[in-house]
């Protein structure tokens, strides 16, 4: 069945953003250029990419060597339904993980596992650009760039990140790419098999009373998992959310140095709490309890704003398009955890689905173009660190410092998803005031 996602606010963009959205799209490019001449001289990605240059491609093949261990829920502990396992074992060499733990051999044997990395980072490339010319072809080319080439699809491409997969189902089940419900729906239920969190995009359709598209979204996702589940043969319901429970109370073991590129303010305020990291013998306990107010202000304010642009969404459903009704659900999931900086590119696909029209649209887009620069402002340097570079293939000394975006970012995560929450809010009041019904339903509530 074919399901119609035309909405009358998602026209094509006034050209008198076009400009702007072209120069932001320069400041990306030239971010990634002089990434990739540091990344050729230096011998290693500079921040906020990540941390360890060691470590590239490792959230890839550290995964991929569990997928070929029984241990995957007992022993390592994961977290991960069994989709990620079985989807990995496919995507790979066998003989490659027979040896001890992984690492360089491990990267430079299994060629299948690289070549599919970039492959679903290709892929992403072509669903974006597709997606957005079906939005509007004026914006489509700065807009799809910004987003391949920024820093959260990149640092997804660095990680080796299962995201790459993960956001390429997300624009075939919410962009204009597959016009069939039922493909929708499988794209959908693969998408939260791999990052369970975005659960969150499947509720947000209740926002909009979409009651058949929930449900059916729903089943698949359920069948999914229990044909990865009989694959692996491990990864019931109760191990997974075991695990996860384990996970929660043990807290995470990184979630100092997650700071680094961060798209929540998770990592900043356990590193303000001091458990971890005794930072207030550093930088004073006034700044510290300060700071802590600060992101617990901006987290609870964020938090608060999107859900009243949900409520708004559920009074009016057919007055809020609804790329931005499964905006506010999946926002609301990833800024009150962190789930990793490749995470972003989730929340931006959404906000760059909008017009560039008044002045809180034009806002976000803004906020999520700068979102995208792959690069940071460095504060303050830290003393140099020898790493094993696994690009440069032998040691280097590594430069990082404190960087503004670990402040800013996860404050820009925050303001653009609030921004068009603020807009939705406008819109329906305005349509309360005058007393109007054309936005109380779609289609009688049983829009597909």
């Amino acid at each position: 069945m074919a399901v119609d996602e035309t909405w009358r606010d998602a026209g094509a963009a006034r050209p008198r953003g076009l400009l702007g959205e072209w120069l932001l799209a320069a400041c990306v490019a030239l971010a990634g250029l002089s990434d990739l001449w540091r990344a050729w001289h230096l011998g290693y990605l500079p921040q906020p990419f990540f941390y360890e240059s060691s470590d590239t491609w490792m959230d890839w093949f550290n995964t991929a060597w569990w997928a070929h261990d029984r241990g995957i829920y007992d022993s390592w502990a994961s977290i991960y339904p069994p989709l990620s396992f079985v989807i990995l074992k496919v995507l790979g060499l066998p003989q490659c993980y027979r040896g001890p733990l992984p690492g360089p051999e491990l990267r430079l044997c299994d060629w299948v596992g690289v070549g599919a990395i970039h492959a679903l980072y290709l892929l992403d490339a072509v669903l974006v650009a597709w997606a957005f010319v079906r939005m509007d072809r004026r914006t489509a080319l700065p807009r799809a760039f910004a987003l391949v080439a920024g820093m959260p699809l990149l640092y997804g491409l660095e990680r080796g990140n299962l995201v790459l997969l993960a956001f390429a189902c997300m624009v075939l089940a919410f962009g204009r790419v597959l016009r069939s419900a039922r493909l929708r729906w499988l794209a959908l239920a693969v998408m939260i098999n791999l990052k369970v969190y975005l659960i969150s995009a499947l509720a947000a359709q209740l926002l909009r009373r979409r009651w058949r598209w929930f449900e059916g979204g729903l089943l698949v996702t359920v069948l999914v998992y229990l044909a990865s589940y009989l694959l692996l043969g491990i990864g019931t319901p109760g191990e997974v959310v075991a695990n996860v429970l384990a996970f929660a109370r043990g807290g995470n073991a990184a979630g100092v140095l997650d700071v680094w590129y961060a798209a929540s303010y998770a990592p900043l305020a356990t590193l303000l709490d001091g458990k971890d990291f005794p930072i207030s013998t550093l930088i004073g306990s006034q700044i510290v309890e300060t700071g802590g107010r600060i992101v617990a202000v901006a987290v609870h304010g964020g938090q608060a704003i999107i859900l009243a642009g949900a409520a708004a969404t559920w009074l009016r459903p057919g007055l809020v398009p609804p790329f931005r009704a499964t905006l506010f659900g999946v926002a609301l999931a990833l800024i009150t955890s962190e789930a990793g900086g490749y995470t972003i590119c989730l929340i931006l696909f959404f906000v760059m689905m909008e017009r560039w029209q008044g002045l809180l649209r034009p806002a976000a887009i803004i906020i999520a173009y700068l979102l995208c620069i792959p690069g940071d402002i460095v504060l303050s340097t830290i003393a140099p660190m020898v790493q094993d570079s696994f690009l440069a293939g032998h040691t280097v000394s590594v430069q990082h410092g404190i960087g503004l975006g670990m402040f800013l970012r996860p404050l820009l995560v925050i303001l653009a998803p609030a921004l068009l929450a603020l807009h939705t809010v406008g819109v329906v009041w305005r349509d309360l005031r005058c007393g109007g019904g054309v936005g109380a339903s779609t289609n009688g509530g049983r829009r597909r």
